[in-house]
């Protein structure tokens, strides 16, 4: 039987550093630091942290969480122990922002693609870029020989650039957007162009939303947190 994508809860918070933060010393940063991670890899299968400002100036860091959600039960689980995780640190560090869904196989392709995102994977490319999604009316009442062929097209355009990965998530009646859209990528002008080349296809009328859209930068979760760490060995050029 063809592999098919599993039922995974792939979830992004996006957080800001408060103004106590910033009033700690290095040393105490760096404890909130080991505190904070020593939470956080306890409430999912798979932690990873990235980097958004100054990609953005909404968040300063991104927390991608994600666990095997093939019981319902699982979800009340992750929900409840995010929110003992991070509260504690609410005074330090606030959420701004969450996306967040649910994969499952899709009804335009018959087997799992090979350029499919791994939420568990040990490694990541440079970026992420995620973004809400939603179609029109008009996309659901057309029949589903006619939305099939312009997601060929789609489909098509995406082959194009084997070294993109992309992970969609379901979020109907979850959140306000329909999708949760993610790429991985190691060029982000070769992201851009993918982008722009998907802009002029025929499927591209029927969308109603795909924004805010988010950049954000891989490292290892504590070389991401100590970017916030006062240091004198600044990088120059």
């Amino acid at each position: 039987m063809p592999e098919q994508t599993p039922r995974t809860l792939n979830h992004f918070a996006f957080f800001r550093f408060c103004p106590a933060y910033h009033q700690l010393d290095n040393d105490k940063r760096k404890q909130m630091h080991r505190q904070y991670l020593i939470h956080l890899r306890r409430v999912a299968d798979h932690l990873d942290v990235y980097q958004v400002y100054p990609a953005s100036n909404a968040a300063d860091i991104l927390l991608w969480t994600a666990i095997e959600a093939d019981h319902p039960a699982s979800l009340h689980k992750f929900f409840t122990r995010f929110a003992q995780a991070t509260n504690p640190f609410r005074d330090l560090v606030e959420p701004v922002h969450t996306l967040w869904g649910l994969t499952k196989p899709s009804q335009y392709t018959k087997t799992r693609s090979a350029q499919e995102i791994d939420p568990f994977a040990k490694s990541r490319n440079t970026y992420l870029t995620i973004y809400p999604f939603a179609k029109t009316g008009d996309w659901y009442l057309m029949s589903r020989e006619a939305r099939q062929g312009m997601m060929n097209e789609h489909i098509r355009i995406g082959k194009e650039y084997p070294e993109i990965k992309q992970l969609l998530l379901y979020s109907f009646g979850l959140q306000d957007q329909e999708f949760v859209v993610v790429y991985e990528t190691s060029d982000l002008a070769l992201f851009s162009d993918l982008v722009h080349g998907l802009r002029d296809t025929e499927a591209r009328r029927y969308t109603k939303l795909d924004a805010p859209l988010f950049t954000a930068i891989h490292h290892k979760p504590e070389e991401t947190l100590a970017l916030w760490e006062r240091r004198a060995d600044i990088e120059t050029a």
